[in-house]
């Protein structure tokens, strides 16, 4: 019989994972792995010691202050924070921690397939290939653009910016210039040689693609629009890989349709798992289902990490990945 704290996953992880939650705690998971409703989340903050939720579990102030909770930490499974209400959180004196560093690989990976799949027209030609459309090779058939000494524009230099960075440097000799809130230290630009741009206007303007990785939430909501992907160029990609909210989904569309860009590379959306019809329409968007972390190494270390942080939390020792 398990004396410790009563864990609720509100979502299934990877078998190696569970087993060890299962070990160690007192666990309640959810059998049928569909996001909790608003009152099921109510009720858990009084059924458990600790809920583990992920990016589908909107934990808003009305969840997080319910009278009489029983929760007393909130363990993410990933490393975004803005489903959760941190400021509700810290009101309500619950710390909530996260999983960095151990996405980052993956994520970086994922971000460079989007390049590759828009630049290379690549779902174009499979949705053609499988249609029994394709005519056979010809000089002038689905003819993309070459990565290698394009620059890249990175929107965001934390640690999943940076190992993007210095993937497409080192793999395709990309140029790459980035903006974030503040300039990196010169070591780190010098990883990818990486040119810092004061403004986001100067990035979009000289880049080949534009890639995002800058965190969620209402500072960043809709940055990219209208009026930013008219200064991209004609031919420039746009790929995001961070949070669906950073982008105007009508807007990408409607850019994407009449030639303002040529093409975008999608992972995360503004309504997931809804898409905007519109997107769905154009041969020109690469749209994968939230994949960046998606392999097994990065999802079973990110549950490890949660264990790690749960540890700690119980032990009465500073926890390594809080976020309030």
């Amino acid at each position: 019989m398990h004396h410790g704290p009563k864990l609720l996953i509100t979502r299934r992880w990877p078998e190696a994972v569970e087993a060890e939650l299962r070990r160690r705690f007192a666990l309640h998971f959810e059998q049928d792995d569909r996001p909790l409703t608003t009152a099921e989340l109510r009720q858990a903050m009084l059924d458990h010691d600790i809920i583990c939720p992920t990016v589908s579990d909107r934990l808003d102030a009305t969840i997080l202050s319910v009278p009489g909770r029983r929760v007393k930490m909130i363990a993410n499974y990933g490393a975004g924070g803005d489903h959760i209400d941190l400021d509700a959180a810290a009101a309500a004196g619950l710390p909530v921690t996260n999983t960095p560093d151990v996405l980052t690989d993956a994520t970086a990976e994922l971000a460079l397939t989007l390049m590759l799949m828009a630049s290379r027209r690549a779902s174009e030609g499979e949705r053609e290939l499988r249609a029994g459309g394709w005519q056979g090779w010809r000089p002038t058939h689905l003819m993309g653009r070459s990565l290698s000494g394009a620059t890249l524009g990175v929107i965001g230099f934390g640690r999943i910016g940076q190992a993007t960075a210095e993937r497409a440097a080192r793999a395709f000799d990309m140029k790459i210039v980035y903006h974030g809130r503040r300039r990196s230290d010169p070591a780190v630009e010098a990883r990818s040689a990486a040119r810092y741009a004061a403004s986001l206007d100067d990035l979009v303007g000289e880049a080949d693609i534009v890639s995002l990785h800058c965190p969620g939430g209402m500072e960043t909501r809709h940055l990219v629009d209208t009026a930013l992907l008219r200064r991209m160029k004609p031919t420039a990609i746009l790929i995001n890989t961070a949070r669906g909210t950073v982008v105007n989904e009508a807007d990408l569309a409607h850019a994407l349709g009449n030639g303002t860009i040529a093409a975008a590379g999608l992972d995360v959306y503004e309504g997931e798992p809804a898409v905007n019809p519109l997107l769905l329409e154009l041969p020109n968007a690469v749209l994968l289902p939230h994949l960046g972390s998606a392999t097994v190494e990065a999802r079973t270390a990110m549950g490890m990490r949660v264990i790690a942080n749960v540890d700690r939390f119980c032990s009465g020792q500073e926890l390594l990945d809080r976020v309030c």
